[in-house]
């Protein structure tokens, strides 16, 4: 009998220790917050592994949750995007509520001017919290602009796309006419008006540099009577787009190709030329490369629409781009417009209209998460949950920096220097009633 009392008393203790050492380690976290959101006015609270706020309202449009104290530890400890990143895909923290919310978190934390006593006073608090264990290992792909490096991103699955992208399987940004309008309407508005912009005419060739999922290539077909050849380095968009191509009864009018644009024949030649959402993967160092090519294989009465991510302040190396770079688009490199514009003109082409769709793809991406959201069950089974979450964040994220203006999307339409580009002196004819209607 005295066993069982003195075990029992033994486990009583054991209770006790373990309670207030939970105790003691909220008590840090809530510290640690205290110190790090002195003065946050933001719509983000925080909530500790205790199921309780350490910052911020219960009705707060972005909640950010900490499941395991050891996120909180290695934020101060490491103060490491990445890492912290991590902790998120495994399910360590969680974001409840308006995901884009979180970013707003950015400049405030940035903007902190914190003494040598409070720093102290923070890594003495984080050493208090237990180190977390969970462990993510992923590869990391040569930036090359590779087959492999495109897979990384584009074959997570043709049904994952599916669920949050538009019925034609536009994965750009859409064009929206009005906000209310729908991503499938705005993405349609899109596709014609960049028909229109290239002035495309019946029996014209173009060439569609990253074709995607053959959406362009096949409107372009359809509407406007071209003959298209489509390029792309994704397997899984490539078999998409040719066996779509097939059904449209398209197969005398589009050519869909598994090709690098730097392995195209020496002798062919197009009217138009297009690149859409590809050109992020190119790498500054290919710049002259890219644009040689495509000034080779333009007619010289021709047309080229270059549509590209830009970064006014370049693709410096640093907490944000080792994510995207490591998670997303192993090869991904931004700069800004006006080297791009440089590069082009260093080619020999004449830029003749360059306008700019920031705001159009922050709606995009809106209706991406929201989509994305909705179908989170089926995403995750057709991937996995991390690979839910890691969309989730990455795009609430990229529509936080476009709405702020930190990254740009731009269509830049361009010709061969000299007196042989042939267009309409204005830009009327670009409003025009679309093919479609």
């Amino acid at each position: 009998m005295q066993n069982v009392v003195d075990k029992t008393n033994l486990n009583l203790t054991a209770a006790s220790q373990d309670a207030r050492h939970f105790s003691a380690q909220v008590d840090a976290g809530r510290a640690i917050v205290s110190h790090l959101l002195a003065g946050y006015t933001g719509k983000v609270a925080v909530q500790l592994w205790d199921g309780n706020l350490a910052a911020g309202n219960e009705d707060a449009a972005c909640r950010l949750v900490f499941h395991h104290p050891g996120a909180l530890r290695d934020l101060i400890l490491r103060r490491n995007l990445v890492r912290l990143t991590e902790f998120y895909l495994a399910g360590q923290i969680d974001v409840i509520g308006d995901m884009e919310g979180l970013f707003s978190l950015a400049p405030h934390l940035s903007g902190l001017k914190l003494s040598w006593r409070d720093k102290w006073q923070l890594l003495s608090l984080a050493l208090r919290l237990p180190v977390s264990r969970m462990h993510l290992a992923r590869k990391d792909l040569d930036h090359d602009n590779s087959h492999a490096t495109i897979a990384h991103h584009y074959d997570v699955g043709n049904a994952f796309y599916q669920l949050w992208l538009d019925p034609e399987m536009v994965y750009s940004c859409a064009y929206f006419r009005r906000r209310d309008e729908s991503l499938a309407e705005a993405q349609q508005n899109k596709l014609d008006y960049i028909c229109r912009k290239l002035r495309l005419s019946q029996g014209q060739t173009l060439l569609d540099i990253g074709c995607g999922w053959g959406a362009l290539a096949i409107w372009a077909a359809r509407h406007y009577g071209v003959r298209v050849h489509g390029i792309t380095l994704s397997e899984a968009q490539y078999h998409f787009a040719r066996q779509r191509v097939e059904e449209e009864g398209l197969s005398d009018q589009v050519t869909i190709e598994l090709r690098d644009y730097r392995d195209l024949p020496q002798d062919v030649q197009y009217d138009r030329v297009v690149s859409v959402g590809m050109f992020e993967h190119i790498g500054i160092k290919n710049f002259p490369t890219y644009f040689s090519l495509v000034k080779r294989v333009l007619k010289p009465s021709g047309l080229f629409l270059n549509h590209g991510i830009s970064n006014e302040a370049g693709w410096r190396r640093t907490q944000l781009t080792r994510f995207i770079n490591r998670y997303i688009f192993p090869d991904g490199e931004l700069t800004s417009i006006s080297r791009v514009s440089q590069a082009m003109e260093g080619a020999g082409f004449e830029v003749v209209d360059v306008e700019g769709l920031r705001r159009h793809y922050a709606l995009t991406l809106r209706h991406w998460v929201k989509a994305l959201v909705e179908k989170k069950e089926q995403a995750a089974k057709l991937s996995s949950e991390e690979s839910y979450r890691l969309w989730k964040l990455y795009m609430a994220g990229c529509a936080y920096f476009f709405d702020a203006g930190e990254i740009n999307v731009y269509q830049m339409l361009a010709g061969h220097a000299g007196p042989s580009l042939d267009i309409p002196l204005t830009r009327d004819d670009l409003y025009c009633t679309t093919a479609s209607e």
